[in-house]
């Protein structure tokens, strides 16, 4: 199981989604570009001291990083026709996330095995993104026996 990231804007959003891989074991990619400078020190600065727990791959663009996924890519968008609860999950699956203001193209969406959808309350919008990571990744272990022991 691994997080993916499209472009993320917020440091501190990917520092606390550095911190949900260092804690459930899951690597994490990052296809850039960024919307910040990153470097060894913001990378140690964002995910405090899980820095080291946590396996990190940078990627230069969305086809890089499409080459290199083992399994499925699993795309979570507030566009996604399956509703979590539904979605099934598998253990070398990879979950992917777009940015903060503006999702992912619809290039992304096209190059994807399955596109999800947290629930929300009526009237919602979105989830934060380290926190909609929070859960799935949380619902992807508990499906695939992959909590750590």
């Amino acid at each position: 199981m691994r997080l993916a990231l499209f472009q993320p804007e917020i440091a501190g959003n990917v520092g606390a989604v550095l911190r949900i891989g260092a804690c459930f074991s899951v690597g994490i990619d990052i296809i850039e570009p960024m919307g910040f400078p990153w470097n060894d020190k913001a990378r140690r600065r964002s995910a405090m001291d899980y820095d080291d727990k946590v396996q990190v791959t940078r990627h230069a663009d969305f086809d890089a990083f499409k080459a290199r996924v083992p399994g499925r890519l699993i795309l979570f968008t507030t566009r996604g026709g399956v509703r979590l609860p539904e979605a099934t999950f598998q253990p070398d699956d990879t979950l992917l996330f777009g940015s903060e203001s503006a999702g992912v193209p619809d290039f992304v969406h096209h190059g994807v095995d399955l596109a999800v959808r947290i629930p929300l309350a009526a009237g919602l919008r979105s989830l934060n993104l380290s926190v909609a990571t929070g859960i799935a990744v949380a619902e992807a272990l508990r499906q695939t026996h992959g909590w750590p022991a």
